[in-house]
């Protein structure tokens, strides 16, 4: 008896069939069951190719294949059978083919699998399972590696994530398009999780990588990264001092060769060559004779008569300083400014540990806001000394009026420091400890009833209070607290002759629920304070603040509010809104406010729906645990897009010992109701450790979107196995549910005396607050009344402070100017406002000739008309 599959799918069924003698020694009657002498082993389907599967068994009767439980139907399987020439045992082969169909119809628990059943006359036996399944390679890395810059023999850590694929694909490493090879004195080091880890970088490891997968379907490459080993200067010994010159000097010299920077390090800080006086005796001069003494007496004659000349050249040109208010012919004007140019660093950003890791100039963003004031004594010389040097001749009403007093600025303008704090060096509130302020995962977006947009923050105490103060007169000045985006113009003439002012500012942080109750309006900047409230200024004053809010699209209302009681916030004007009473000019990152009135004021801002953003500054700090010697602390702050928002964590960081680990980079935030999420990734597994349960931390909508009145902050806790382990390379992903990602690489030495001391700052405290008088603002007076006398007065070809206005792109709400005694006055404060820090003169040179050649135009046709309309 055995068994036979039929051709139909029933069941198998048994029957009869005789046997001699012979037949049953060749099927190994008197034998053991079926012995498999080949199994079907697993495979893969590739593209639309099928597959075999085979099985080859002795002695056997009948071999069948079944597959996912169901037996395989007799038609399709293949056999043939031999005699094994040995033992004279017959041996019998089955095949079938898989299809890639028959795999991809197949739904079960487990992937497509087959087996094989032999029989022979004492039983049956089964063969191993199989499993088929269908081979792929994604196209798009999980992770591909990114381009470093990293100091000679520092770590380079290049991390890959390969695509996923069936069978799991292999990955390989090339440098340059050759394989890389990892015999190499064990310096490079591939690990499980696919990464290139090179422990100490040479010069040669400079190059481009590429991570490679492949698999029996495809082949895929990575992003290509680029890895740039740089070496710093340092300069050699200095050689021996040279002899003494005519001029009594002596020089020495060094050279930046020990070693030269190469491959974009640091140049050597310091001078190459050094000068000495002569002393003790080395001078060689000899004394002066007759002839030198006739020499100089000569020359010092010559400078008297020509300082006297000067002075009296100077003394005509300001008695014929007269001229007319009806100054039209603007190129007079343009021809009394000249071109300047500021100086800008090329160095990295010396706030980060390692300095010489090159900003992410794609995403980060530095203020524009006023730092420090600029030396006045430079720029109060620079404009006198402008004063000698007469403007064009202009030709009015048929006379001709010498116009002098042009000015310029000075090109070695002090460069400011990107985030210089001076403030009290409490960050947090009392009894609030500056450790971890994050939310654990999971937490819940509260809501106000219905209301989409409205915050649910507690209310605390609020920040300390930055104020600065200063004397104020018929002069004018600038008033400002440094590093905060925050300060306040005083025109020229705004307080009578005779007359002083102590005015101040103050800014403090306020809480969201005090805008609105209910409302969805939150704080975009911090409030600010200016008196005193008696202050009588007959002109208005400019105020400039900054703001988080993300205004390229019309996504926000956004409203000046005035504080007048308690809590209670009432209403100026909308920036999109006109009114005579207030003119707001918003900006990309800030406001510039023109009041008459005393008080404390804030931008506030109601989404208009959920695209609506704020902008978030992002930034990590690091330092070393103080109570484990193998822990490092880093801490990620995310922050309203405001310098004050910054100095706060500034202030904060440096009383802790924090070092600035990444440039801060810039993330909007939208008002989408979703959570914000904190990860650390990518941490080296076989190096460090971390904190279990703390790899990933949240912040709820509302503690983001009402950020404005403590840092937000959360802290990961890592631990290194071996002192030996100096450097932690890793990466901070912060990113809005459905929103926004931003990356923040970490690559810093965790040893502090292996880098000393970093400089977390760029310069030291700035304590200059205010400025009174010309050296406050960029017009001098002469230029800025000459505007004034020309502008306030319309003209026959319509040249008066509306043209002005349009010309400098401020001619929105012009009722409001249309109210001032002086329009063209009150249009320069507010240009003064605009380009308080950067100090460009082009814009209005250039809008003063645009205008000089619509008058040329104009004036081409009908010359003498022209006359008698003014004249009129």
């Amino acid at each position: 008896m055995f068994c036979i599959y039929p051709n139909t799918n029933t069941p198998c069924q048994c029957a009869a069939r005789k046997t001699n003698w012979s037949e049953a020694l060749q099927h190994g009657q008197s034998g053991t069951l079926p012995h498999f002498l080949e199994e079907p082993v697993d495979a893969y389907i590739v593209k639309s190719n099928p597959i075999k599967l085979r099985c080859q068994a002795r002695p056997a009767l009948q071999i069948f294949f079944k597959c996912n439980g169901e037996w395989v139907h007799q038609s399709q399987h293949m056999s043939q059978e031999h005699t094994d020439l040995g033992t004279g045992l017959k041996i019998r082969e089955v095949m079938i083919n898989v299809s890639r169909q028959q795999v991809e119809d197949f739904h079960g628990p487990e992937d497509y699998w087959c087996l094989c059943v032999a029989w022979s006359h004492l039983g049956t036996s089964k063969s191993r399972k199989a499993t088929v399944r269908i081979a792929y390679l994604r196209k798009n890395f999980e992770q591909d590696p990114q381009g470093t810059e990293v100091p000679l023999n520092g770590m380079i850590v290049l991390h890959c994530r390969p695509p996923e694929g069936v069978p799991v694909a292999e990955v390989e490493w090339l440098k340059n398009e050759e394989p890389l090879s990892f015999d190499d004195d064990g310096i490079n080091d591939s690990r499980g999780d696919h990464n290139l880890i090179i422990s100490e970088a040479r010069l040669s490891d400079s190059g481009n990588y590429t991570c490679v997968a492949s698999n029996i379907v495809a082949k895929r490459r990575s992003a290509t990264a680029t890895v740039v080993v740089y070496v710093d200067g340092s300069w050699g010994e200095w050689s021996e001092w040279s002899l003494c010159s005519s001029e009594c000097e002596r020089q020495r010299s060094r050279e930046c060769t020990a070693p030269e920077p190469k491959h974009g390090g640091r140049l050597c800080d310091g001078v190459a060559l050094a000068t000495d006086n002569c002393t003790g005796g080395l001078c060689t001069q000899s004394v002066e004779s007759s002839s030198d003494v006739a020499l100089y007496s000569g020359l010092a004659a010559g400078v008297v008569t020509v300082v006297l000349l000067i002075v009296a050249v100077t003394l005509y040109r300001r008695s014929q300083s007269e001229y007319g208010v009806d100054v039209i012919d603007s190129s007079a004007l343009t021809g009394g400014f000249q071109s300047f140019s500021f100086k800008t660093s090329r160095q990295a950003n010396p706030l980060l540990i390692n300095s010489s890791l090159q900003p992410d100039l794609t995403v980060s963003r530095t203020y524009t806001s006023p730092m420090c004031f600029q030396d006045s004594i430079d720029k109060e010389l620079m404009a006198e000394r402008s004063l000698l040097d007469p403007l064009p001749d202009l030709k009015v009403k048929g006379e001709k009026t010498q116009l002098h007093g042009a000015f310029t600025v000075s090109s070695g303008a002090t460069e400011r420091a990107e985030y210089h704090v001076m403030s009290h060096p409490q960050t947090f509130p009392r009894g609030l400890a500056p450790d971890y302020r994050g939310v654990a995962v999971g937490t819940t977006l509260g809501r106000r009833g219905k209301n989409l947009f409205a915050p649910q923050v507690s209310l605390t105490p609020s920040w300390p209070l930055h104020k600065a103060t200063a004397v104020f007169g018929h002069a004018g000045g600038r008033l400002m607290v440094p590093n905060t985006g925050i300060s306040l113009l005083v025109p020229h003439g705004g307080i009578a002759e005779d007359t002083t002012w102590e005015m101040y500012m103050s800014i403090n942080q306020e809480d969201s629920s005090a805008v609105s109750e209910d409302g969805p309006e939150i704080f975009l900047s911090a409030a600010v304070m200016y008196g005193p409230p008696g202050l009588d200024l007959s002109c208005p004053i400019a105020m400039t603040i900054a703001h988080c809010a993300e205004v390229a699209a019309d996504n926000w209302t956004i409203r000046l509010k005035r504080h007048i009681q308690d809590n209670k916030w009432e209403e100026v004007m909308s920036v999109d809104e006109e009114s005579t009473s207030c003119y707001c000019l918003l900006e990309a990152q800030r406001c510039h406010v023109l009041l008459e009135h005393p008080g404390r004021y804030a931008l506030v801002g109601e989404p208009l729906n959920q695209e609506a953003a704020k902008r978030l500054r992002l930034a990590v700090f690091g330092s070393p645990d103080t109570s484990n010697s193998l822990g490092f602390t880093l801490r990620v702050y995310c922050v309203d897009d405001t310098p004050h928002a910054f100095q706060e964590v500034a202030v904060g960081e440096r009383s802790r010992g924090g070092r600035l680990l990444e440039e801060p980079k810039i993330m909007l935030f939208r008002g989408n109701t979703f959570s914000l999420q904190v990860s650390i990734q990518d941490v080296p597994q076989l190096l460090w450790s971390i904190k279990p349960f703390t790899t990933c931390q949240e912040f709820s909508f509302s503690q983001v979107w009402a950020s404005n009145q403590r840092p937000l902050q959360c802290a990961f806790s890592l631990e290194r196995y071996s002192h030996s382990s100096s450097q932690l390379s890793c990466k901070i992903s912060i990113r809005q549910v459905t929103g926004e990602e931003q990356i923040l690489q970490v690559y810093t030495s965790v040893v502090e005396n292996e880098k000393g001391p970093v400089p977390f700052f760029t310069q030291s405290d700035c304590t200059i607050t205010s400025q009174t008088g010309s050296r406050a603002f960029k017009i001098p007076l002469s230029i800025r009344q000459r505007i004034s006398a020309t502008f306030d007065t319309a003209n026959a070809n319509g040249k008066d402070w509306q043209l002005l206005a349009q010309k400098l792109h401020i001619d929105r709400n012009l009722c409001y100017f249309a109210c001032q005694e002086s329009p063209s006055s009150v249009i320069l404060s507010l240009w003064e406002a605009q380009h308080q820090d950067s100090g460009d003169l082009d814009s209005l040179a250039s809008a003063l000739e645009e205008i000089g050649k619509v008058q040329n135009t104009s004036a081409k046709p009908n010359g003498p008309n022209r006359q008698n309309g003014m004249k009129e």
